[in-house]
């Protein structure tokens, strides 16, 4: 007969959230069928086989920060189509 080594989870992560973000990201986590819980285990097990964060983290320029708060603010070039788009650039 074989033993099997049972992981105690005994440590605790404590972090102060805002309470819509954690709202917000608890309702994608229901939809998922993951608790809180599993969620950042999850996180922290990427973490670990990626050796770092799992995902791109980019810092935008002046211009992408400008462009984004122009779009925010319903401003823009608006397209009915992607042939459109695509005339539009060229393409």
């Amino acid at each position: 007969m074989t033993k099997t080594k049972t992981k105690i989870k005994s440590a605790m992560v404590r972090a102060r959230i805002e309470p819509g973000l954690k709202r917000k990201a608890e309702k994608y986590f229901d939809i998922l069928g993951l608790s809180t819980t599993q969620a950042i285990t999850l996180f922290f097990k990427q973490v670990e086989l990626h050796r770092g964060l799992p995902f791109e983290i980019n810092i935008s320029n002046a211009e992408t920060i400008t462009a984004i708060k122009e779009i925010e603010n319903g401003g823009g070039k608006k397209f009915e189509n992607a042939d459109e788009l695509f005339k539009h650039f060229g393409i």
